[in-house]
Formats: C-alpha cells, structure tokens, sequence
C-alpha cells in the first residue's frame, strides 16, 4: 500500500513552503506530488521542480474537489501503473489541495474507488492555518471550518506575526473544533518530517490501528471536561463561551485572559462512559445516525468497550462512510472505558449522547 498525505490549507497559510521543503530535504524518500492549480499562474511548478527528481502531476482541470470522482482517481491509477511497469519510482504520494478545497471529497475518493483503496492508503490530512489571519477566514470562510474539523494535524504557521496571548486564543478555538487533531506551531515550513509521514491517523478499510496518543493526549488537552453526570459519562466543553482554567492544546494555564468566543458552525464533543456498549443497539443506532446526519459528520473516531468481547474496538469515519476492527486486549491495568470523539456540522449532541446513552448494556 502506497501512504498518501493530504496537505490543505486556505490561501496563504504556507503549503507551497511546506511541499518545497519536503522534496528538498535529504530524507530519502521518493515522492509523488500531486497539485492543483487554481486560476493562479503556473508559479508552484517552478519554484518546485528546481532541483528535485520528483513527478509533479499538474490537474489540468482546476480544483481537485470539482471533479474529484473522475481525476484524482485516474491520476492515481497512472501513478500506480507506472510505478508497477517500472517508469515511476515513488514511495508514498502527497497531494496539495487548493486554498479553497474542501478536503472531504478528496478523503472520500480513498475508500469509494476499489481499485484505489486496494493500492493506496490515506495516511493523515494536514491542515496549514495562519496564524495572522486565521479569525477572519473562520469566521467567514466555511471551507476553513470543514479544513480544520478534517485534520488529523494542525500546524500554525506565521506564529511570530502574533502575540502569544492571540496564538493561545487560536489553539483554543482550533481545539474546539477538532479535539482529535495535534496542534504544532511551525515556521517557515519547517515541520519534522516524523510529524508529516506515517501518522496513521486514517485508516477505514485496512487494518485499524489505535493513535497510541488518541486516549492519552486528548486527556491532557481536556481538563475542561465536565464532572460526571447522572448518566456517568462526561462532555467536553464543544459549545462553551466561558474561560476554562486550562484550555491551551499543550495544557498552559491561561485563565488569565478570557477567550473570544466564535460561534463556528463545524464543533465537537467527545462522549465517555465506563459502561459497556451492547454490540447490537450500537450498530443500529451509529447506521441511522449516519444515514440521517452523514454529510453533516466530517470525522469521528472512538476506542470502545463492548460487552462480551475481551478487546478494544476501534472505529472511525468520515460522513457516512465507517470502519471498525478488533483492537488489542484489555490488559489488567487499563480501565475499560468508553471515549468517542465526532466533530461536524451542526450536530445535534443532545440526540447524539442520549442515543449513545440508550445503547449501554
């Protein structure tokens, strides 16, 4: 299986940097990029091919997501063909979405296109965020929401044209938004390439692997989780407009000035509860949910605790598209738990947990 990488991001928040110093560093990799061009000149091509021996393959035909079903498939089965007859030597592919792309469809080509999902796998999308201008495009650029809610990392770029207190202020609302995604402040490009390639953070019809720091990351970042309730399970802070002690990703406390309030469409919660899920009333209840609210769901991701199976369950998904597999057993000393994170459009949480609530055994 070939790794792929989706790199997003709006206008300006530093892909081009990014990909540039990706294919110049001297990591040994192959690399194949796919890139879209937007009614902008042809400039990426250039600065790009300099001095590099990668395959740059131009989309003639605009956004990636316009025609996504038909193009990004049939470049890919070229890709694939010719690495096999020996023409290319690649070892993993990245793909540069334009500024206004909505990753979601590009994601949904990887598990629609059986031919594609046998020979490539999605490894991570990673979404660019500008720091300087991150608020307003927000608040008034839905396709920034949907870019963030999809990440499975986040890098700031541009951190040094703002204060800190502006910076923790964003990791708050990006945080907000999309829980499951780690946040790293890079410059100029200059991300590790450990935190671009081989995250693993996308895996539907493969083998599912656990993000090692899916439970224990996200238990640091929220220590704004209410208390148990009657129901025993806890809610994550997703809509709320007050300060919280410790809201910062990297677990700073920062209760000395108040955060703006946003209200972004695209939010997230995060349910727990310690009692076991019945196999059955689950399955029914996560099909109708996802036939009801499925293009509203951008990306949900849960470690489970079934009644009668002696291992984790993992399952995630993107709109109405879900996988799940057998995880590694319970050991002795893990508490047995429940924790599913759903970040989206809208949601209706209330109906959601209550749902949830009702499949308990």
């Amino acid at each position: 299986m070939i790794p792929v990488t989706i790199l997003t991001g709006f206008l300006g928040s530093g892909k081009t940097t990014l990909l540039k110093r990706i294919l110049n560093e001297k990591h040994g990799m192959k690399i194949a990029v796919i890139e879209n061009e937007f009614g902008e000149e042809n400039i990426d091509n250039e600065i790009l091919v300099q001095d590099t021996t990668e395959q740059i393959i131009q989309m003639s035909n605009g956004c990636i997501c316009c025609t996504i079903r038909g193009d990004l498939s049939r470049v890919l089965g070229d890709l694939a063909q010719k690495k096999q007859a020996g023409e290319l030597d690649f070892d993993r592919v990245v793909i540069e979405t334009t500024g206004l792309a909505n990753p979601g469809p590009v994601a949904q080509t990887f598990f629609m296109d059986d031919q594609i999902a046998s020979e490539f796998l999605l490894d991570a999308i990673i979404t660019l965020v500008d720091a300087k201008h991150a608020d307003q495009q927000l608040d008034e650029h839905e396709v920034v929401q949907r870019q963030v809610g999809f990440a499975d990392r986040l890098f700031i770029t541009k951190a040094d044209l703002v204060d800190d207190e502006q910076l923790a202020d964003l990791r708050h609302r990006l945080l907000h938004m999309n829980p499951k995604a780690a946040i790293r402040v890079v410059n100029f490009g200059e991300a590790d390439i450990k935190e671009i390639f081989d995250l693993r953070g996308f895996n539907l019809n493969s083998k599912l692997e656990i993000d090692p720091e899916f439970l224990a990351e996200d238990e640091h970042a929220h220590h704004h989780a209410h208390a148990h309730d009657e129901h025993g399970h806890t809610h994550d802070h997703a809509n709320c407009d007050h300060d919280h002690g410790h809201c910062d990703h990297e677990g700073h406390d920062h209760a000395h000035h108040r955060h703006a309030h946003h209200d972004d469409k695209i939010k997230s919660f995060v349910y727990r509860n310690d009692r076991p899920f019945d196999p059955n009333k689950l399955e029914d209840f996560l099909g109708g949910i996802l036939q009801i609210y499925g293009e509203r769901l951008l990306r949900y991701k849960g470690v489970l605790y079934m009644k009668g199976v002696d291992r984790k369950v993992v399952f995630q998904g993107v709109h109405q598209m879900m996988g799940s597999d057998l995880a590694a057993k319970w050991q002795p000393v893990e508490k047995k738990t429940n924790k599913m994170v759903f970040i989206g459009i809208e949601l209706p949480q209330d109906l959601i947990t209550d749902g949830l609530d009702a499949c308990l055994a």
